[in-house]
């Protein structure tokens, strides 16, 4: 379910490295707890954006939730179709529901983002308690 040349964080958000450029989207466990996604905002092109830090929020019908950078850099590219069709998210997490490219402004933190086996391992601790 999760691909394996992802990396996760345990926010929730998965990241895939192309060299220096990162894609940045929620994970279909993050859309699930969501539910219904009705609004997204998301860093316009340009902004800066820090590991661990906030870069924008999903809304659905249930809350707001923050959306963490899992890597450091400038936004080059914003997925503007989520604008006009939030839903995406709930129907392609993984794929066509990317949120923004990053040009990586220092090394991707890998050692503190999980793999598609580390995430998972990690879900099923958090679904447990």
């Amino acid at each position: 379910m999760y691909p394996a040349n992802f990396r996760y964080t345990k926010e929730h958000e998965w990241v895939q490295l192309e060299g220096d450029l990162a894609t940045v989207g929620i994970t279909e466990y993050a859309q699930k707890q969501l539910g219904d996604i009705v609004f997204v905002e998301l860093p316009k092109s340009g902004a800066r954006v820090e590991a661990g830090k906030p870069c924008g929020t999903v809304e659905s019908v249930k809350s707001v939730s923050e959306i963490f950078s899992p890597v450091s850099g400038v936004v080059k590219e914003v997925n503007t179709a989520l604008a006009e069709t939030p839903e995406l998210i709930n129907q392609e997490p993984h794929g066509k529901a990317w949120m923004i490219k990053v040009a990586l402004s220092a090394p991707a933190p890998l050692d503190s983002l999980l793999t598609a086996e580390q995430y998972e391992a990690f879900l099923l601790e958090e679904t447990a308690h």
